[in-house]
């Protein structure tokens, strides 16, 4: 490699570093969407706040917890006290950014009220989304952690809008695509994202690995932005292409024959 290709190679890295450097030190990212601070549909009205990992209140921290243990207990089974232990680490960290959602406890408009205003007249949070911005396979992006809401404020509109702001929030910030987990035993998520929002399987997911026997537990889902994180997170190109229906007979009939001349072998 030529001095001129690699001083490019390392420019472009220091570039895409102070990228994620500089959005990850926004203190409020939702500040340059204030009309998306509000939600007021389907009988709800809610208030939206950004909060920091290394900022969070211990109740604010055990409420995390318990939301997390509602939602997703079911879903890990044996392997929830693992996974919890996992995420009580990841929620605290400096890198997490988070949207809360807290329930208007009055119906005065969001005009009239400052922050410290919503927090006196705000009722306890009703969910939170915990995302970061990260580098996956050299392209910044904005990794969604965790998006959780109570079962009283599901099935309203609010994922779907919430996903809509994280989008604006990633192109604000210059992200080149949205990645997110989703554990694949939960159906309604995997359909909500893939269906409803156009997300889909990441050249990174494990499934990808095109292993016979291999069975995953969780899919990498991305929206891409532009044609670099395409290529990167969505199109594979050392991937084997999938099997055919007669690939998987030949195996199969070359492990018989094999087995059949091990066997004459013997005998």
């Amino acid at each position: 490699m030529d001095l001129k290709k690699r001083r490019k190679i390392l420019e472009k890295k220091k570039t895409i570093h102070d990228l994620i450097k500089r959005a990850s030190s926004i203190d409020d990212p939702l500040s340059p969407f204030d009309s998306f601070r509000r939600y007021r549909r389907n009988d709800l009205s809610l208030y939206l706040e950004s909060g920091r990992g290394d900022r969070l209140s211990s109740s604010v921290k055990q409420y995390i917890r318990n939301l997390l243990k509602t939602n997703m207990e079911g879903f890990y089974g044996s392997d929830w006290p693992i996974q919890a232990k996992v995420k009580r680490k990841e929620m605290s960290s400096a890198d997490a950014h988070y949207i809360f959602v807290r329930e208007l406890r009055f119906g005065k408009a969001y005009e009239t009220s400052t922050r410290r205003a919503c927090m006196e007249e705000c009722n306890q949070i009703a969910g939170f989304v915990h995302y970061r911005f990260t580098l996956e396979e050299e392209i910044p992006v904005l990794y969604v952690y965790e998006i959780q809401l109570e079962s009283r404020v599901q099935g309203k509109g609010l994922g779907e809008f919430l996903m809509q702001l994280i989008e604006l929030i990633a192109s604000k910030n210059r992200m080149s695509a949205i990645v997110l987990t989703v554990l694949t035993s939960n159906a309604l998520a995997m359909t909500f994202y893939m269906s409803k929002l156009g997300y889909r399987i990441s050249s990174i997911s494990p499934s990808k690995a095109n292993l016979l026997t291999f069975s995953a537990k969780y899919e990498i889902l991305c929206k891409t932005f532009d044609s670099e994180a395409k290529f990167a997170l969505e199109v594979c190109p050392f991937a084997a292409p999938p099997l055919t229906f007669m690939t998987k007979l030949l195996i199969k009939y070359n492990i018989l024959v094999l087995l059949l001349l091990f066997i004459l072998v013997l005998y």
